[in-house]
């Protein structure tokens, strides 16, 4: 890899943004190539499925051809808007599945480092926070407060940053009435139909860590599932 590939692989790493390396096995040529930048031959689809997997392979086309697709993904995260008790559950959780995660929660009273040990808690405002630490394609966002003041800013922000993942806590009714806002403060229809609520998988969760243990795996489903991007604007965005 010459000098300058490597400059630009380190940058678009910094930035969070997909990239892959892609060598040659013969000519030792190698070339970056960006998250929605691949063509549609064989060796295009092929890159496709190493972004939606985030593994390196080595592929041989039907000419005999072989490459090494060494794939840079983010590492993804997870932002929680509540310090609630789920959030308490959540965040061990999180950390053995191996997902950075950050606990914003403006509420000192919840959010106070004696019921959070070890975790990354900012209590302050989420729209305060989110300005200064932004979203991406790589981060899940999960609103548990239950309060509209807290929540909807920051699933909004979440449904505009095509967050992989997009969970609220609440009743059908409650979100029903989280949409009607949303979609009053100009979110589309197809957004709203991202936000995943009830939250976490359906696996007749009760308690606070069963919940978690639901969110979890809807998390970890949703990343393992995500659709890469479909055109070529990761490169200038």
């Amino acid at each position: 890899m010459t000098p300058e590939l490597l400059r630009e692989l380190n940058a678009a790493r910094r930035e969070r943004r997909a990239v892959m390396h892609v060598t040659d096995l013969e000519t030792g040529h190698d070339r970056l190539v960006y998250e929605g930048d691949g063509e549609d031959d064989d060796l295009g689809k092929v890159v496709k499925r190493t972004f939606r997997s985030g593994k390196s392979v080595i592929f041989e086309g039907e000419d005999g051809q072989r490459y090494f697709l060494n794939v840079h993904l983010p590492p993804a995260r997870i932002v929680v808007i509540g310090a609630v008790h789920i959030s308490q559950a959540l965040a061990p959780i999180a950390r053995i599945a191996g997902f950075d995660l950050t606990i914003v929660d403006p509420r000192t009273a919840f959010a106070s480092p004696e019921r959070f040990a070890g975790v990354d808690l900012v209590a302050e405002w989420p729209d305060e926070v989110l300005e200064a630490r932004p979203l991406d394609r790589f981060t899940a966002l999960v609103a548990v407060t239950h309060d509209p003041k807290i929540d909807d800013g920051p699933l909004k922000a979440a449904l505009a940053a095509e967050c992989f993942y997009v969970g609220a806590l609440g009743s059908r009714k409650t979100h029903g009435r989280r949409v009607e806002r949303l979609s009053e403060a100009g979110v589309k229809d197809a957004a709203l139909e991202r936000i995943a609520a009830p939250i976490g998988l359906d696996i007749g969760a009760a308690s606070p860590g069963e919940i978690a243990v639901a969110i979890m795996a809807e998390i970890i489903q949703a990343l393992r599932k995500r659709e890469p991007l479909a055109n070529a604007s990761a490169k200038q965005a």
